[in-house]
C-alpha cells in the first residue's frame, strides 16, 4: 500500500497525466447540481474544521457552501456535458483559404494532481476546407475544456479534437502556454517556469505551416 501511495505520489507531483480523456465514473451525472453541492459543502466544513479553522467566524460561515457552488458552477462547470458550447459552423462563402489564427485565449484551469489553478493562454488555428467557424466559438470550447480538473497535455488535445470534430478537417493545431501554481506557490516554488504544449493536426505536421503559426503567435519554441 505505500509503494502504491508513493507512486501516486510521485505521478501527481511530476504532473504526468494517466489518461488522454478526463477520468469520469459512469454514475457521475447521477445526482443533482444541487446534491453535489450539499455534500461537497460537508466536506469543506470538515475539511477546514480538522484544520482548526473557527467557522463560527464571519468571515468562514459561507466559505464551505461559496467554494462547493464554485466547484460545481463554475471551475468545474466543463464537466457537464450539458454545458458544451454549440460550435456553429458555416459554409466558407468568401473562399478564404489562408490560416485562421486566434491567439492569446485565456486559460483558467485547475490542475487535477493538487487542485490548484493554471493560469496562460492558448493560441488556436484551423485551415478551412470548406466550413468556418464563429470566433468566439473557438474561445469557448477552450472555457469548457478548461473548466474541469486537467492536465495541460490533455487540454491542448481535447481543443484541437474538438475544433477538428466541428470543422471536419484535421487542420487545426493549438499551444497553450500556462503557469501551474502547483509548480509556482508550492513544492520547487518556481515562480517564473511556465509550460508550453503543442498539438498539430493535418497540414500543421508540416514545416512550412506549422512554422507560420508559430510565427503568428511570435513564439520561438521548437517543436
Amino acid at each position: 500500500m505505500i509503494q502504491n501511495e508513493e507512486l501516486h505520489d510521485e505521478i501527481g507531483d511530476n504532473h504526468i497525466g494517466s489518461s488522454a480523456k478526463n477520468p469520469m465514473r459512469a454514475d457521475a451525472f447521477a445526482i443533482s447540481d444541487d446534491e453535489k453541492i450539499d455534500r461537497i459543502k460537508k466536506d469543506v466544513e470538515n475539511i477546514l474544521l480538522t484544520l482548526g479553522m473557527d467557522l463560527t467566524d464571519d468571515s468562514l460561515k459561507g466559505t464551505p457552501n461559496r467554494v462547493a457552488k464554485m466547484f460545481v458552477k463554475e471551475i468545474f462547470g466543463g464537466l457537464n456535458p450539458n454545458k458544451k458550447p454549440k460550435a456553429s459552423t458555416f459554409d466558407n462563402n468568401y473562399k478564404y483559404g489562408e490560416m485562421l489564427v486566434e491567439k492569446n485565449i485565456i486559460v483558467y484551469s485547475t490542475c487535477e494532481h493538487h487542485l490548484l489553478p493554471i493560469i496562460g493562454r492558448a493560441h488556436v488555428a484551423y485551415i478551412s476546407n470548406g466550413t468556418v467557424i464563429g470566433l468566439s466559438k473557438m474561445n469557448r470550447i477552450v472555457e469548457y475544456f478548461s473548466k474541469r480538473p486537467q492536465v495541460q497535455e490533455r487540454l491542448t488535445m481535447q481543443i484541437v479534437q474538438e475544433l477538428q470534430k466541428a470543422l471536419g478537417t484535421e487542420d487545426v493545431a493549438c499551444v497553450i502556454d500556462a503557469k501551474h501554481l502547483c509548480v509556482n506557490s508550492r513544492g520547487v516554488s518556481d515562480i517564473e517556469s511556465s509550460t508550453v504544449t503543442s498539438e498539430f493536426g493535418g497540414k500543421f505536421k508540416e514545416e512550412q505551416s506549422r512554422r507560420e503559426f508559430l510565427d503568428y503567435i511570435k513564439l520561438d519554441t521548437k517543436f
